[in-house]
């Protein structure tokens, strides 16, 4: 502001030491300096702005930045102790928050510019040059500051994160390069995963940004994944990979060059364009500076990750630290299913199925809607297959319960189970002899069941299935379970003290309640020691008053 006034004084003296001029004269150059003026003090109210602007932005960052290395307790466990970098690394706050979120926060990876630093390092440019160069990449590996940066990051500053990585890559690689391979796409772009997700399948960023390839929803569901209450594809490394694969290929295809195509992968097609557009240039390093700030270190940090791992035993890494199965086995899944139910009689651990099978978010395959993949180690094939009959119904009344469908996530067209019954809804080809089959009971049973007259059923339609124990008294079968409007009773219930009240639609316990003199809420609660939370369909006794 001091050069403000010092130009305001100048202009000032100028108009006094003018020569006397006429009105006319005076008032055109006075007009000529008010508008020089004001184009200063536009331009230099446009500087200020823009200082105050960086510096809040700057202010921000490094609070922020603090405020992540301040609260991370245990830094050495998490690769955060500045004893293990070089001063030139441990003095600046970028790096430290660059580490943290791809070292020691696997569930969000920033990608943060390290233009400002230079890593220390034995080894010389020319033999980091050199080779880049051998590993005769079919994307172009350029070679300068920030690449050398992000290269020396991978292989030297973060061992134990890369010996898990390394361990990770003998599962997931081959996956990778089977899927790419099939799309024609370059063998390289596999690491791209590591920059992605650090290889982690229930990786989720700040915005949402999910799996190993970090989708969003609104693109995962547009490139054909399921992304629902119990399914989440975006978490499956076969299905994410191949999603993967498509994109790239259809951005490959709008830029006709690797390192953007790439670059979009971060940042979106849209910002690539209107890099080229501003930049005029059509390469990566030409549009570098125009890209979003985010992306800039996308495409050298992706250079790092595959030097890394090409180069891992020169640097003595190895894969250690996580143990995936060298051969599984994959089986397809027709019936509602429980980790558990697969654990108590396979004798795997859940953790190992949630490990190979990161895309059931809740522990629950829902096989009743449509046939889907379980994964499991070759090992328990045997185990699994001497099972197979008994292991849908194993505790289904623990594991399938509705209360636990409802907590987890309701699928309209998951069937669910209560007491040991189970809500089956008929598919295409269904019959009577083929569900009692399914379920190991009868057809009589069945038609007892559910009240009816003949063995024709429709495609849609709701059964209910028993378990032992559980059955229901047999009744006329002159109407449905679902149209019973009125309290109903079943002899054997009255002859108990109690009635069977079977729940409808928008039905609540107080409501409940009211159509039964002497009965409270706390009474049926109690009674059937059962939650305030009640769903279509469930039975509940009230007691005679």
């Amino acid at each position: 502001m001091n050069r403000t006034l010092r130009i305001l004084t100048l202009a000032l003296l100028l108009i006094l030491a003018m020569p006397s001029v006429s009105n006319a004269q005076f008032r055109g150059r006075l007009k000529k300096e008010n508008a020089a003026l004001k184009c200063t003090l536009d331009s230099l109210l446009n500087v200020l702005e823009n200082g105050r602007k960086e510096f809040h932005e700057r202010d921000s960052v490094t609070q922020e930045m603090l405020v992540l290395f301040t609260e991370n307790e245990n830094r050495r466990t998490n690769f955060l102790d500045p004893a293990d970098f070089t001063p030139d690394v441990t003095d600046s706050l970028l790096d430290i928050w660059y580490l943290h979120g791809q070292v020691g926060d696997t569930n969000y990876v920033e990608r943060i510019e390290l233009d400002s630093v230079r890593f220390s390092s034995n080894v010389s440019d020319k033999v980091l040059m050199e080779r880049l160069e051998k590993m005769n990449s079919f994307i172009t590996l350029p070679y300068n500051e920030t690449v050398r940066n992000y290269m020396v990051l991978y292989s030297e500053k973060m061992p134990k994160k890369m010996s898990n990585l390394l361990a990770l890559s003998n599962y997931y690689m081959p996956i990778f390069e089977e899927t790419f391979s099939r799309y024609g796409l370059p063998d390289e772009i596999k690491y791209l995963a590591i920059i992605e997700s650090a290889l982690n399948p229930n990786a989720v960023s700040r915005v949402g940004a999910t799996g190993m390839w970090q989708f969003m929803t609104r693109t995962a569901k547009s490139y054909g994944l399921e992304v629902s209450s119990y399914v989440d594809e975006r978490r499956d490394p076969f299905k994410s990979a191949d999603a993967a694969a498509r994109y790239l290929l259809d951005t490959y295809k709008m830029f006709g060059d690797w390192t953007l195509a790439i670059s979009s992968y971060n940042c979106g097609p849209g910002n690539v364009n209107k890099a080229i557009r501003r930049s005029g240039n059509k390469g990566y390093w030409g549009v570098y500076n125009y890209l979003p700030r985010e992306t800039r270190g996308y495409m050298p940090a992706f250079v790092g990750a595959m030097y890394a791992m090409h180069y891992c035993k020169e640097y003595g890494l190895s894969a250690s630290g996580v143990e995936m199965p060298a051969q599984v086995d994959t089986f397809q899944i027709h019936h509602n299913l429980h980790f558990q139910q697969i654990s108590d009689l396979v004798g795997i651990s859940v953790e190992e199925l949630r490990n190979l099978n990161p895309q059931y978010v809740r522990d629950i395959i829902p096989g009743n809607a449509k046939p889907y993949i379980l994964r499991m180690p070759y090992q328990y094939t045997s185990s699994f297959l001497a099972n197979e009959d008994s292991v849908y119904t194993h505790k289904a009344d623990v594991y399938l319960n509705p209360q636990t469908l409802l907590e987890s996530g309701s699928v309209s067209s998951s069937p669910s189970t209560s007491s040991g019954r189970i809500a089956y809804k008929v598919k295409k080809g269904d019959n009577l002899g083929r569900i009692a089959a399914k379920y190991h009971v009868t057809v009589n049973q069945l038609k007892n069941w559910n009240h009816l007259r003949s063995t024709t059923i429709s495609i849609g339609q709701t059964l209910y299935i028993y378990g032992k124990g559980s059955a229901p008294a047999q009744t006329s079968a002159a109407s449905s379970p679902k149209q019973s409007s009125a309290p109903a009773s079943s002899g054997s219930g009255t002859d108990k003290g109690y009635v069977v009240y079977v729940v409808k639609k928008g039905d609540t316990l107080s409501a409940i309640a009211s159509r039964y003199p002497g009965v409270s809420v706390k009474t049926i609660m109690d009674y059937n020691k059962i939650s305030d939370r009640i769903i279509e369909g469930q039975k509940i006794r009230i007691p005679n008053r």
